[in-house]
């Protein structure tokens, strides 16, 4: 059975500009590929309606799974929720439940503050929304079709995904072997590793220079569903490495 696919859309211009630098795509790919969801494809995209739009329904299309970082918040530029609507053609609305949590939020706050217009766009969303729970800071993500909206402030979305994980049906967990080489440059493996890729092609291997204040070298990396294949590229990469004369040293170095 293969394993189903996801798609990240990074939303907001303070990413593109550099102003903002994006922390949530390291974990994202991680627990995604522990849950068997392997991240295909990424995509920074502005905060532009058109572009928004445009952009996923095309990756709706594509993937299995499309998560979406950033632009649920209550400013002018926040407006994520609306191009999702528009997106699957459905009114962007209040959502009952989202409004009565963040009005009673609201109203709790010492003193109570208001849950003005602004606040009032957070329980805006597309109708048919269901809710991704935010423990966090209240205001909830949401889920549309095979779309799952959550918040670009990383403590608030990893806290949104692992309440989502658990109803996220993956597949077999994607794992990884790792070799490294030291002393060890790019050029001089590259045609074989090429040939280890070509031997074992249902699974991703990668070669990744690292410098250290010891030396240098290359991180040679395979990934994939199928542990006995792994650990069979891992012996011939490990043997592959043997044979140019160097030491090889699985998993990570010490």
């Amino acid at each position: 059975m293969t394993n189903p696919t996801a798609c990240l859309l990074i939303i907001g211009n303070e990413v593109l500009s550099g102003r903002t630098q994006d922390a949530n795509l390291k974990f994202l790919a991680t627990r995604l590929g522990e849950i068997g969801i392997p991240l295909r494809e990424v995509r920074v995209i502005p905060d532009v309606p058109e572009t928004i739009i445009g952009t996923v329904n095309e990756v709706r299309a594509k993937f299995d799974h499309v998560f979406t970082t950033g632009g649920i918040g209550p400013t002018h530029d926040d407006i994520t929720a609306e191009c999702i609507a528009a997106a699957f053609g459905v009114p962007w609305e209040p959502h009952p439940e989202a409004w009565r949590r963040l009005e009673a939020h609201y109203a709790r706050q010492t003193p109570p503050a208001e849950f003005n217009a602004a606040r009032q766009r957070m329980a805006t969303m597309p109708r048919g929304a269901s809710l991704i729970d935010n423990p966090v800071s209240i205001a909830p993500g949401f889920i549309i079709g095979n779309v799952h909206v959550m918040a670009g402030v990383p403590r608030i979305m990893q806290a949104m995904f692992e309440g989502l994980a658990p109803s996220l049906r993956g597949g077999t967990p994607v794992q990884s072997r790792t070799v490294h080489a030291r002393g060890m440059l790019e050029g001089a493996i590259a045609e074989g590793l090429g040939q280890i890729q070509k031997d074992f092609p249902e699974l991703d291997i990668g070669s990744y220079p690292f410098y250290r204040s010891e030396g240098g070298g290359v991180a040679l990396v395979a990934k994939g569903t199928d542990a006995a294949r792994l650990d069979a590229a891992a012996a011939a990469i490990t043997a592959f490495i043997v044979g140019l004369g160097h030491t090889p040293v699985v998993g990570e170095p010490s």
